[in-house]
Formats: C-alpha cells, structure tokens, sequence
C-alpha cells in the first residue's frame, strides 16, 4: 500500500493517467502564495483515495493554479472548461476564489465539488444543482465555537479575521451563536488578508478591550503567523485563544510550536478521531507521508470518494454526475457524511478541540462532539 500510495502522490496531476481515462477531471486549487500548502494536501487526499480503490486509470486530470485569487481563479476555471473539456471540477480554498466562480459553473453547468472554500453563499442563497461541497461551510466551523463558548459561561470575546469573504462570514456566525447563548462580543477587527505580518497592534487592541476570550480565524501560513506572536505576547492566562479549527490545524501545528498549547478551537476533522474507519485511515497516511493527516487531507479523501461514489450509481456526463452527488451519503474518516439534497452542502460532525503536547509533539484533545451539523437552507431553493 505504501510504495503503491507514494506513487501516486509523486505522479504530476498535469498528465493524463492513461488511455482507458473515462472521466475528465479539473483540478482547481491554489499552489502557490498563502494557501499553497492546503492546495498540496487536498491533492494528497484525492490521490490517496483514487489509488486506494485501485482506479486512478479511470480519472484523466488537469490541475490548475488559483494563487488564491479570484481573478485567477476563474480565468483557470474558463480554461479548464472551454479549453480541457473537463467533466468536472474539483478543489477551490478560498471562498473570495468560489464566489467568483460561481456564476460562471453554474452557467456552463460543469460539476464543481467544493473541497475546502467554506463561502455559506454557495450552499445558502447562491446555492446550484452544480455546486456540491464536501469540505465544510464557514457557518458549520465557526457557529458552534460560538455556541460552546457561550455554554463554558463565558461572557465577553474580541474577535480577529482577515478582511476577506470567508473571515467575515466566520465571524459572523460566531457572534451569532455566541449571543444567543448570552455572550457579548466587545468589539473585532478584520486584518488585510494575506497582506499582514505583523499582528502587535491587533493583539493590543484586543488585550485592552477585557474581553475573557480571544476568537479568530486564520488558517495557512497566516495561522503560523499569528498563533507565534499570540505566544510572543503571553496572553493565554488572561486573553485565552478560541478560532475556527484551521488556526492549529494539524497541517502545521508543529511549525506554531507551543504557543499553540491550549488553543481551543473547532472543526470538522482531527486526526484523534476515534473510530474504525479513521484509525486505518491514519496508520496508512502516516506510514506514507510520515506525519498525521489533517482536515484539507480528509477533504481531498472525500471529494474522490464522492465522484467515484456517482460514477458507481451510473452517472456518465455533467449534468448526471451534478444529479447523483446530490443527497449521496457515505462513511468517511471524519465520521458518517451526506451531501444534504436542499442545499448540496456537506453534514458532519464537528469536533472541540484542544491542542496538547504529547511527548515531544503536539495533538489534539477532543473536549467535545457536536453530532450531524446541518446548515439551514438559507435561501437557497434546488427544486
């Protein structure tokens, strides 16, 4: 299994797998700038998958950088189309890079399976028969933070995100569930994305509002950034960190060192998860890669899983494989899934987490499990 995994994440994505390819696969993820690394690992899952189930000769697959950029994105996401003829598009991180191309898939009518970008407007009031996400919304991450943070009695937060789509809506549905439970946000602040490296001044302001807890979310190379000065700052006695899971995600945790140590964060996949499925499914990660799998990993995993799981009920063309991921249901490591038939978006499990040392590495201490998240329809009308 090793030497044959290993193989397969070596192999380019830009060659064709062979001859006897039946579905055309375009792969849509950022390589480069500050999402590069989760574009690498969803890459990993999916391969991982594919090889796993001995059929990477069926998928024929284009990769295409977004650099995490709109602009980019969908001028990649028209060349895999019109150009490369896909059948179907997978990937997107950023949920900047699947608003803007959101109309264009849902126009052309290509299968897109969302692999990480969280944007709620996609499953919510800008939700397409074309648009399935395996991966999460940003209000499944960040709501029930709010809402366990709130049931721990704790009264006030100041809150942090980058200035873009995804740091908007994560914040939002913290407040949202926060309040509801009797919290009281004080105040926040949103940091220009991907453009800050020196986080001091925001620390400050959030130190001197008194607010009991700290919320953000950051995830890549952002997330590394900011929980080191957290810890430079010493405020975890009396300016404890929450976010989103991504801030300590297992991807680079280790790069945070301690400062990450007590982070309480939420989300959809640790690798601590504890059930038969997920145990094997980290024995043969680690054995191949060396290391813990982390939530992009899973959503790679996944996002094949799925395509292979329509082709299999008989789905040949875009419009049956947009027809049959809808409502599919299936186990996967993170716990049993569904691709929820009024919104196509994914429902889950998320998980409480806390990041802890174990001997000289770090992992994470599963406080909580919040079962079956299901986001609303939020507007969004499919039939």
């Amino acid at each position: 299994m090793k030497k044959l995994f290993m193989a397969a994440a070596a192999a380019s994505l830009l060659a064709v797998t062979g001859a006897s390819a039946q579905t055309k696969v375009g792969v849509l993820l950022p390589y480069s700038g500050t999402y590069a690394a989760l574009g690498n690992e969803i890459t990993l899952g999916f391969n991982m998958a594919l090889e796993e189930a001995g059929r990477t000769g069926e998928f024929e697959m284009v990769k295409e950088d977004t650099e995490a950029k709109p602009p980019v994105g969908l001028a990649k996401a028209r060349k895999l189309v019109l150009e490369d003829e896909v059948d179907v598009i997978m990937g997107l991180v950023s949920s900047g890079v699947l608003g803007a191309v959101r109309d264009f898939v849902d126009g052309a009518e290509v299968p897109l399976i969302v692999a990480n970008a969280g944007n709620d407007e996609a499953t919510g009031a800008n939700c397409s028969p074309y648009i399935s996400r395996v991966s999460f919304s940003n209000r499944q991450v960040s709501g029930p933070m709010g809402e366990w943070l709130a049931q721990q009695g704790v009264k006030t937060a100041y809150t942090l995100a980058p200035d873009y789509a995804a740091g908007h809506q994560m914040v939002e549905a913290f407040t949202e569930k926060f309040t509801e439970g009797g919290g009281e946000v004080l105040g926040g602040e949103f940091t220009p994305f991907g453009q800050t490296s020196d986080f001091g001044p925001y620390l400050t302001n959030a130190k001197s509002s008194g607010a009991e807890a700290l919320f953000v979310f950051y995830a890549g190379g952002e997330a590394i950034s900011f929980v080191k000065q957290y810890g430079s700052f010493d405020l975890a006695k009396d300016l404890p960190l929450y976010g989103s899971g991504f801030v300590t995600s297992p991807l680079y945790v280790a790069a945070e060192g301690d400062a990450a140590v007590g982070v309480v964060a939420a989300l959809h996949y640790v690798p601590t998860v504890d059930n038969e499925t997920n145990n094997a499914f980290v024995a043969t990660y680690k054995e191949a890669q060396g290391k813990a799998p982390s939530e992009f990993t899973i959503q790679g995993y996944d996002a094949a899983k799925a395509l292979m799981a329509a082709i299999d009920s008989g789905a040949s063309d875009r419009a049956s494989i947009a027809k049959a991921l809808r409502g599919l249901k299936f186990d996967s490591p993170r716990g049993p899934v569904e691709i929820d038939a009024a919104t196509n978006n994914i429902v889950h499990d998320v998980y409480i987490y806390e990041t802890v040392k174990e001997g000289e590495g770090l992992t994470q201490k599963i406080l909580g499990t919040i079962k079956a998240v299901r986001d609303e329809p939020n507007g969004c009308e499919l039939d």
